[in-house]
């Protein structure tokens, strides 16, 4: 019996190797004047998910630079996030509107 764990072991490393993570999907939302959640974790290679609920346009505009999505009323958009730090992100429209986005590596 012990011949037969070295094969198995194998198949395991083999497909942890193999088999890559998976990116997530992150939905912040825009309404009332507000950006939700207001801080948010993800990870170099997640998608965030922009959603306008409101009947007025916003953006999400990054502080840094990184990103400025413009979002139409009731409308969405996309984003990869392609590299990591803090990015403090606001719309330009509201300003008062302010969110923090922490992407690791």
């Amino acid at each position: 019996m012990p011949g037969c764990l070295a094969p198995i072991a194998l198949a395991v490393i083999a497909l942890s190797i193999s088999v890559p993570a998976r990116a997530a999907t992150i939905e912040i939302t825009m309404e009332s004047l507000v950006i939700s959640p207001a801080e948010v974790s993800a990870k170099v290679g997640d998608t965030i998910s922009w959603v306008n609920k409101d009947v007025f346009a916003h953006t999400a505009t990054a502080k840094n630079g990184d990103f400025d999505v413009t979002l139409p009323p009731k409308k969405s958009a996309t984003s990869v996030l392609k590299k990591a730090g803090m990015v403090e992100y606001y719309c330009r429209y509201h300003p008062n509107m302010k969110a923090t986005l922490k992407i690791e590596p």
